[in-house]
């Protein structure tokens, strides 16, 4: 086993590591079908052989042209580390400056077996969100950043470490681009051949950016659409009892299970790749499992009459089940689900996202590799019955959102009945969760802050949880809208029910969903905490991309701007650049996330609390910056809570001054002016 010193100090190579290939025991990213031309997969090896010097070539050179053809891409398996790879406590990593240890920490916990779902091929979450495209990408960051000061900047291009640039202590120490593609050739081809060539990479959200804390952060965001779903569809504050049906236990959709359990209704959720399953049962996420339908509408039943909470896993195709649902409505005439969603990662359909209901996972696998072409007519078939299932069941009182994964927008395209009539075309028959439930949390400034104890010791996030809940109980006490506190109350909430639902898989990190005030509040209080010692590590304040500000992406986090601009990407460019100018410690921008690939340009940052007062002046004018972005954007589009928010904020600072909006009261002008 290697030490964290070995992995600082560059690639291995006198002598070469042992070439173990692809471990067993582990998930495995599907093979990809780049579909290279000769001369292409002449490049492809040219630019991985680039990484080393020419006395290893000969050798290097086989093995991975060998993976170009047997996975559709060069991993680099030789040079997957041996140590155990977690987020190590700071102070154990070699580093000249603490925002680099911070970066590794955040870095390894993102590759953490517990954590990443495909592991060995350096993918976080999402079936294609990646770390690095290949492995001496991650031993040549280590070791920049293992020699990083505080006069220098890191910059990663789609995991390519460029190098170490002279620049100022104010700077960023790093600062990501991943998959920024010319527009006119942003295409899901283009794409796996560019991905093949080690030239871009996906880097999902929070994968490429060094920011993922596991599927915690999602249980949040699910809990608060369950909640908020139930209050709006159900007329509900209490789910006992009510059924909430969906798909997928990977890297994010795991997070599910755990949601319907701390919600209080019954889960069920269907998952084709069994190993992922196992993996949420053995982390208590799910209650039970089963392969039998029979076996999952007899619990489901039964948790209904007792008003039972469960997370049910089924092991099998989510479309059976939509249509054993269907079957039982036809045939017994009684509806079994009340809310319904999906979260396979139809970002990325045709490349194991989605698997077709006609086929078993494996088949499905071998087919997915040697016939590109007919698996894609077998996943837009199952699409067209899954939604077929769903319309079956939407005619009674039963509700339907999409979840932001591209679900409609894929099942749109396999020629799936999901129009909705006189829609724009970021519109279908059913809603995204931002239209409906998210988009106004948005619009008040709330969404998905998170922070990492560095010191990797629970008793910090103990701490942390305690200032967070205090901060946000003492800003009610000083007086909110309802609006407002009821955000607020749910995230108390979450805070205190947290330790007990032992949510914590990788580092030792914490997310909630707060407005600017909030935010900045946290901040502070975190970092006094460190300077008095009650903290004993520096902390890392980050987001998921999927925030107020941070994504411009027409079906999922902009769905509910209708002024024309949510195919444009200004504010999510803009927050990436404001937030290096303000103080960020990283900052990461993309293309793809969420919806996919040339879907959404989105971007993060990372900001290291360490105690000093410079961190807490960049922490004020960062986090300001990062919520009000997006507000204001969402004020000049015309909705008129993030309008109520911006004018409070700009009378709390006299350095704001946003362009509002005047209403067009009368719509008759508009008709008059354009009659011919």
């Amino acid at each position: 086993m290697s030490s964290l010193q070995e992995l600082c100090s560059g690639l291995p190579l006198q002598p070469l590591p042992e070439n173990r290939g692809r471990w067993a025991g582990v998930p495995h990213a599907p093979v990809r079908t780049p579909g290279l031309s000769p001369a292409e997969e002449q490049l492809a090896l040219k630019n991985a052989l680039r990484y080393f010097p020419p006395t290893v070539q000969k050798l290097l050179a086989q093995e991975f042209a060998q993976e170009l053809r047997q996975f559709g891409h060069i991993y680099m398996y030789r040079f997957c580390p041996s140590i155990e790879m977690r987020a190590y406590p700071i102070d154990q990593y070699p580093c000249r400056t603490r925002a680099a240890a911070a970066i590794m920490h955040m870095i390894m916990n993102n590759l953490d077996p517990a954590v990443a779902q495909f592991p060995q091929e350096l993918v976080t979450y999402g079936g294609n969100g990646q770390v690095f495209s290949n492995w001496a990408q991650f031993w040549l960051t280590m070791s920049y950043l293992s020699k990083m000061t505080e006069e220098q900047t890191l910059v990663m291009y789609s995991g390519h470490p460029l190098g170490l640039f002279p620049s100022s202590p104010g700077a960023p120490r790093l600062v990501i681009t991943n998959g920024m593609v010319i527009p006119n050739y942003s295409s899901r081809t283009e794409y796996e051949k560019l991905f093949a060539l080690g030239v871009t990479m996906y880097g999902q959200m929070t994968a490429g950016s060094y920011c993922y804390i596991g599927p915690q952060g999602i249980v949040h965001g699910t809990v608060l659409t369950v909640l908020n779903a139930g209050r709006r569809y159900l007329g509900i504050q209490d789910l006992a009892g009510k059924v909430f049906v969906t798909s997928g236990l990977g890297g994010m959709s795991g997070a599910q299970a755990k949601a319907a359990a701390i919600v209080g209704c019954i889960g069920v959720i269907a998952e084709v790749d069994k190993a992922a399953l196992v993996k949420r049962h053995r982390q208590g996420w799910l209650m039970e499992v089963t392969d039998s339908l029979d076996h999952c509408i007899l619990r489901l039943r039964e948790a209904r009459k007792k008003k039972e909470v469960l997370s049910l896993g089924y092991h099998g195709n989510v479309v059976d089940l939509w249509e054993r649902l269907v079957h039982e409505l036809d045939t017994t005439g009684e509806l079994l689900v009340d809310l319904g969603s999906d979260q396979t990662s139809c970002h990325n359909p045709f490349n194991g996202g989605y698997y077709p209901v006609q086929l078993s996972f494996s088949e499905a696998q071998s087919l997915m590799a040697s016939n590109p072409a007919a698996f894609k007519n077998l996943v837009q078939e199952s699409l067209r019955r899954h939604v077929s299932a769903i319309n079956r069941l939407a005619q009674e009182k039963f509700y339907f959102w999409d979840y932001g994964n591209a679900f409609l927008l894929e099942a749109q395209r396999a020629g799936a009945d999901v129009e909705k009539k006189g829609a724009n075309k970021m519109e279908f028959r059913y809603p995204s969760y931002v239209q409906h439930i998210m988009g106004d949390i948005f619009s008040q400034g709330f969404g998905p802050f998170r922070w990492v104890c560095t010191s990797g010791d629970p008793q910090d996030l103990a701490v942390t949880d305690h200032l967070a809940t205090s901060v946000l109980e003492k800003i009610i006490d000083d007086g909110v809208k309802t609006s407002v506190k009821l955000q607020y109350m749910d995230n108390i909430r979450w805070i205190r029910e947290a330790a007990k639902h032992q949510l914590v898989v990788g580092s030792q990190a914490r997310i909630l969903y707060s407005d600017q005030k909030g935010r900045v509040a946290i901040a502070v209080a975190i970092n006094q905490a460190i300077a008095s010692g009650k903290i004993k590590a520096p902390v890392v304040l980050s987001r998921d991309h999927h925030d107020v500000s941070g994504t411009d992406s027409p079906f999922r986090e902009t769905s509910n701007i209708y002024d024309g601009s949510a195919f444009c990407a200004d504010m999510a460019v803009q927050n990436f650049v404001g937030d290096a100018c303000r103080g960020a410690t990283w900052v990461a921008l993309h293309n793809g996330g969420g919806v996919g690939w040339g879907e959404v340009i989105n971007g993060g940052f990372g900001l290291v609390l360490d105690g000093s007062a410079q961190a807490e002046q960049k922490a004020r004018m960062m986090l300001s910056w990062d919520v009000s972005n997006g507000v204001a954007r969402r004020c000049w589009s015309g909705n008129p809570k993030a309008y109520e928010i911006i004018c409070q904020t700009m009378q709390e600072n006299s350095g704001l001054a946003v362009t509002l909006p005047h209403e067009v009261v009368d719509e008759r002008v508009i008709q008059q002016a354009l009659r011919p």
